[in-house]
């Protein structure tokens, strides 16, 4: 087939067309592809596979199927592998730390395979908190033809009750259930049972925590396909989901639809409303200010609320909420909630997607499933405004983020409990030294602090796990949190410790003030106060001096910003 017939063979024929490339084909020959298939259009296939958990351990299968999409519609698939780091299994650990590193990472390797090879178009797959940021801030950078395709959510587990019902569970109610075994609430059984029950398969995450949050927005945004990225991991329909996939990314390379004209200034706003009406994770801020800043689109820590304030919270979703992931795609999914944001006028309908079609063109096709009870009407919301809030003030004068779905304390008070680890106040817990109505401030866990701004799903479940602490205590920190955490819980906070924000100035025994209505959080300390403390203040020594943790301190910007390696 020669070049001039194929169109879609833009890019790949400096590796693959003419004498000059024998070599090169040569070797290509040698581990299976024929001649024939070097001379199509070549499609890279980014695979975050994984067996160290479920999120990312099904997605051979997935790309296999990808692939004879691929295939199928006349171009030729090079699948590689990059690395992934498991947030469930890491948490409450130093491997924390590589969580949000690994974002930067995975970005970079994408980047780094696709530019080297010259791939005429890229399918990213992607099961998890990081690698679909990922996946997307590659394919910023790249801006050849190509999607992030969702691996899918894991089922709900089943935990039988002692009266003979099932109740289906997620890795939350574990993480809780650690807490209560810690305060001698559960015993050593019930936790085992837990535990047994939580994970039955392969798949992310099932409830609205990171995963879904940003697999929901790829979708919101354009960059991923629409109603395809929600099918579950394990679901009779994957296979032909995938394949479908394949198809269009062939499509997109024909039409040389790249994601700088899917990805747009409206497009961000429709992922961050998406992310609010669902009561998505607080990790959607840092992970859209860095897609925003791979696209050069302007975007800051100051657009969001203005977005939350005027979206409903309508998906009644966990953590906050009753259902599962698996429950938002049977009852209509993302074409449904788009069509009920549309109908609002909260997003725009007229953006690109994937798919070829305009979100309004996708939303059009919803099909809503008799009686269900996951996704409301913005006429009768969970919430009239959005889930997720950022506040500034004294404290973080930058911006800090806190999800005010699935509690209702709009307004705290209360005595600083000042931990330098996330480690140290886990203990502090479990060892039932916290008092109802604390405010619990872990430091020196920001994006250099940490490095690597742990999430503190295991200190706030534990929190959550003692019915004394669970709505009465507060937690701060310039670290993250996972988007299982519910409660009163606020991260991010900017600037950092490291750097000396005014979060290092908190002495034990202060008081602090989330004030939620008026955006406002406040150290009860007068200001000369506060410049006195933080002009005796000297920045700790960096906690790595070599390696990929050296390197993520040296050049990551603040949580406000993203926390993008510049």
């Amino acid at each position: 087939m020669s070049n001039e017939l194929n169109p879609a063979k833009k890019y790949s024929k400096v590796l693959t067309e003419g004498p000059s490339r024998a070599a090169a084909r040569s070797y290509l020959r040698s581990v299976g592809f024929t001649k024939e298939d070097l001379h199509k259009p070549i499609i890279g296939i980014a695979n975050t596979w994984t067996e160290v958990g479920p999120c990312n351990f099904h997605l051979r299968q997935v790309a296999e199927a990808v692939k004879q999409g691929v295939r199928d519609a006349g171009g030729t698939p090079m699948e590689f592998n990059t690395i992934t780091v498991h947030d469930g299994i890491t948490m409450g650990t130093q491997g924390m730390k590589a969580s949000l590193v690994s974002r930067e990472v995975i970005a970079d390797s994408i980047e780094l395979v696709t530019r080297a090879n010259s791939f005429d178009g890229l399918v990213c797959i992607a099961g998890c908190d990081k690698n679909m940021p990922a996946a997307i801030m590659a394919l910023a950078r790249l801006d050849i033809p190509g999607l992030m395709l969702y691996g899918g959510s894991i089922a709900p587990g089943k935990l039988p009750q002692p009266d003979g019902t099932i109740k289906e569970i997620t890795i939350l109610q574990v993480f809780e259930g650690m807490g209560s075994h810690a305060a001698g609430k559960i015993t050593d059984d019930e936790l085992e049972a837990l535990e047994a029950a939580a994970c039955p398969g392969p798949g992310a995450c099932g409830g609205q925590f990171t995963a879904n949050t940003m697999a929901m927005a790829g979708e919101f945004l354009g960059i991923s396909p629409i109603q395809i990225t929600g099918v579950p991991a394990m679901s009779p329909d994957k296979a032909a989901a995938s394949r479908e996939a394949g198809r269009i990314v062939m499509d997109l390379a024909k039409n040389d639809l790249r994601p700088s004209k899917i990805v747009t200034r409206k497009a961000i706003e429709n992922a961050y409303v998406s992310a609010c009406a669902s009561g998505g994770s607080t990790n959607a801020v840092l992970h859209l200010l860095a897609i925003a800043r791979e696209f050069n689109i302007p975007f800051t820590i100051d657009d969001f609320n203005a977005i939350s304030d005027r979206t409903p919270h309508i998906c009644d979703l966990s953590p906050g909420g009753k259902y599962a992931a698996k429950d938002y795609q049977d009852a209509g999914g993302s074409r449904l909630l788009a069509k009920r944001l549309l109908d609002a006028g909260l997003i725009d309908g007229s953006q690109i997607t994937v798919t070829g079609k305009t979100l309004a063109e996708e939303a059009s096709a919803a099909v809503e499933t008799p009686n269900q009870a996951v996704i409301y009407t913005t006429e009768h919301p969970l919430k009239a405004t959005g889930g997720l809030v950022i506040l500034k003030g004294n404290l973080a004068p930058e911006g800090c983020v806190v999800k005010v779905a699935g509690h209702e304390r709009l307004f705290h008070e209360g005595v600083a409990r000042v931990f330098e680890s996330e480690d140290e106040c886990h203990a502090a817990v479990e060892a039932g030294k916290i008092n109802p109505n604390d405010v619990c401030v872990i430091r020196y866990e920001g994006p250099r602090g940490g490095p690597g701004m742990r999430e503190m799903l295991a200190v706030t479940a534990a929190i959550k796990g003692i019915p004394e602490l669970s709505e009465t205590v507060a937690l701060l920190t310039d670290g993250r949190f996972s988007g299982a955490t519910r409660g009163l819980m606020v991260g991010h906070v900017a600037p950092e410790a490291q750097l000396g924000g005014p979060i290092a100035a908190v002495h034990e025994g202060d008081t602090i003030t989330f004030d939620i209505p008026n955006r406002k959080l406040t150290l009860n300390v007068p200001e000369a106060e506060i410049a006195t403390r933080l002009a005796a203040w000297k920045a700790p020594e960096p906690r790595f001096k070599r390696g990929v943790f050296a390197k993520y301190t040296n050049s990551v910007s603040s949580a406000s910003e993203g926390a993008v390696t510049i």
